[in-house]
Formats: C-alpha cells, structure tokens, sequence
C-alpha cells in the first residue's frame, strides 16, 4: 500500500515536523497493517489531501483515522528542539 500525505504550504510546521510526521505514520500504520508492505510520504503541495494506493475503501477510512488520532496527538510523539 502506497500513502502519501500533502500538506498546504501555507500551514507552518516546525522544522523537522514532516519528517518526524512520515516516521510516526508509518509506525502506526504498520501496527495496523503488517501485512502490507507501506510506504508513507508526507510533503508540502498546493493543500491538505491523503491519498491511499492499493488499498480498499476502508483501508483508507482507516488510514484517515490514524492520521488524524496522529495528528491530534503530536505532543506526545514530537519536540522541536
């Protein structure tokens, strides 16, 4: 399965955020498909969108999910300094 999350460039992150982001994705990601060989991106594009390849459509509303449980939880799994 093939995952890659766009970010708006408008949205300011911290330096080193997509990269810690790409790494915590794939963690869980993998915890709930360990079956699958994934490959996560996250970069910088014109808007926020995610995007699941090879996967169904309830692989997707289950990536959703961990991505925004993800997302919502950054001050447990990333520091700036």
């Amino acid at each position: 399965m093939r995952i890659e999350v766009t970010i708006a460039k408008t949205t300011q992150l911290p330096p080193g955020a997509v990269d810690a982001l790409a790494q915590e994705l794939t963690r869980r990601i993998t915890q709930h498909f360990p079956e699958t060989n994934n490959h996560v991106q996250v970069r910088y594009a014109a808007g926020n969108n995610l995007t699941v390849l090879g996967g169904a459509k309830e692989d997707k509303d289950r990536i959703s999910e961990i991505l925004q449980e993800t997302w919502e939880s950054a001050d447990d799994w990333f520091s700036a300094d």
